[in-house]
């Protein structure tokens, strides 16, 4: 089994097959598995970084990076997917770690917050993201807002 290829790239950068599998990725899993019709496709994906991780040419992972201003004052983060079939292997956790440093890199120094789907406030917590707000509907499915302060430097 080939290693995981991990990528973060602006959207002028991304191949016509790159975005379509970006695209069916998030159709496969927030419209399909999570049965929740929504505008996927909502004019922030062009101001967007996009982290990919695929394995030979399968796109297994997936997340959107914002700079600051477009969703929040900070960069945040959404669309975070793993692929069905490799939940629970710890992918998850892999792809946030790449997340946070591309964020670092991006924009130093910055918190980066995330609505994040309120199943899954602990996993969030355990990667330093602290609650910021009671819970909230965002299409459909109950949300809640959360912020990562940045790393202190030694």
């Amino acid at each position: 089994m080939s290693k995981l290829q991990w990528k973060c790239t602006s959207f002028s950068e991304l191949s016509p097959h790159q975005l379509y599998a970006i695209l069916q990725l998030r159709t496969d899993v927030f419209v399909m598995e999570q049965e929740c019709a929504y505008q996927d496709m909502d004019g922030c994906d062009q101001q967007a970084l996009h982290v990919t991780a695929t394995r030979d040419t399968e796109l297994l992972c997936y997340a959107r990076l914002l700079p600051p201003g477009i969703k929040h004052q900070s960069p945040s983060v959404g669309r975070v997917i793993t692929q069905q079939s490799i939940r629970g292997a710890g992918f998850g956790k892999l792809l946030m770690s790449k997340v946070l440093d591309y964020c670092q890199h991006h924009w130093p120094d910055q918190a980066v917050t995330i609505s994040a789907q309120q199943h899954l406030e602990t996993f969030y917590c355990e990667l330093g993201f602290v609650t910021e707000s009671k819970p909230y509907l965002e299409d459909g499915i109950p949300h809640i807002q959360m912020r990562r302060l940045p790393a202190a430097r030694e």
